[in-house]
């Protein structure tokens, strides 16, 4: 005999259901591009690794997609973050299918601190909506450790520049901020016809596992000012562009350690900017 599912699915409605019945039509200026194929969300749950006696908060849940497969998946509790009134009504139905699992809370995703919501071990999961996608992260990386990972969707743009490395075009500040902090993992592309509507481009799926430790010591208010310099010209060589600064820059790359002051910005391993940093605040 097949052992009982721990986490049956309830009956459930047909998403496109759920967003006929509440009038929830896509809005572009929230960055609304909704996931209602079951197999996607489910995979993107999967991702976020075994979700057992884990918490998890949800940015941008809409019609609730991914929130299923969430719930399915068998997370202690999700914690959902909507600011469109519409999907929140949607949502209400979801919550009363998971009692006691579900928490919807209407609010702006930036004006929140997302950690306070759940205790520990948590987790974020998120489609995220794409006009606030990098404000998010930025936010979340004050404080990466409060999570044990953050699985996300990104354009595809923006997730290559996550994961990206030294040398190539989609490596900048960005990428810089969040490796020091995060171990990035780009795990698949979701194709632009998987959503409803549309989007221009095309999507993927990132997961951020943060670091014990920053990969090199370093403030962060130090580091964003070093990368805005550097990237903000980054045609030019680093004794140029990093004269916004205000200080000598030969002296300052010497210092970090960086002979060549020819070299350019994308040239700058992590903890090479974490060396200009340090020098920086010692100038």
């Amino acid at each position: 005999m097949a052992p009982n599912n721990p986490n049956p699915r309830p009956v459930l409605p047909p998403l496109r259901e759920i967003i006929a019945r509440h009038g929830i039509g896509a809005r572009k200026g929230l960055g609304q591009h909704f996931l209602l194929d079951g197999n996607l969300t489910d995979r993107i749950a999967r991702a976020a690794g075994s979700l057992n006696g884990i918490h998890v908060v949800e940015i941008g849940p809409g019609p609730g997609g991914l929130t299923r497969s969430l719930l399915a998946a068998g997370a202690a509790r999700v914690v959902a973050i909507e600011r469109d009134p519409r999907c929140v009504d949607a949502l209400g139905e979801l919550e009363a299918a998971y009692p006691g699992r579900l928490e919807i809370v209407a609010a702006d995703a930036l004006k929140i601190d997302a950690a306070a919501l759940v205790p520990a071990p948590r987790r974020i999961v998120a489609n995220l909506p794409y006009n606030v996608s990098t404000a998010l992260l930025r936010r979340w990386l004050d404080t990466p450790t409060a999570f044990e990972s953050m699985t996300l969707m990104f354009q595809t743009e923006v997730a290559e520049r996550l994961a990206a490395g030294p040398g190539g075009r989609d490596y900048g500040r960005l990428s810089v901020l969040t490796q020091w902090l995060c171990d990035v993992r780009l795990l698949f592309n979701v194709s632009r016809t998987a959503f409803v509507p549309p989007p221009k481009v095309s999507s993927s799926v990132v997961q951020l596992i943060p670091r014990s430790a920053p990969l090199a010591p370093a403030r962060m208010a130090t580091l964003e000012r070093v990368t805005a310099a550097a990237f903000g010209q980054r045609r030019k060589m680093l004794r140029s562009s990093l004269k916004s600064l205000k200080v000598g820059t030969e002296a300052l790359l010497r210092n970090a350690g960086i002979e060549d002051t020819t070299r350019r910005a994308e040239t700058l391993t992590v903890e090479e900017f974490c060396a200009l940093a340090r020098a920086l605040d010692i100038t």
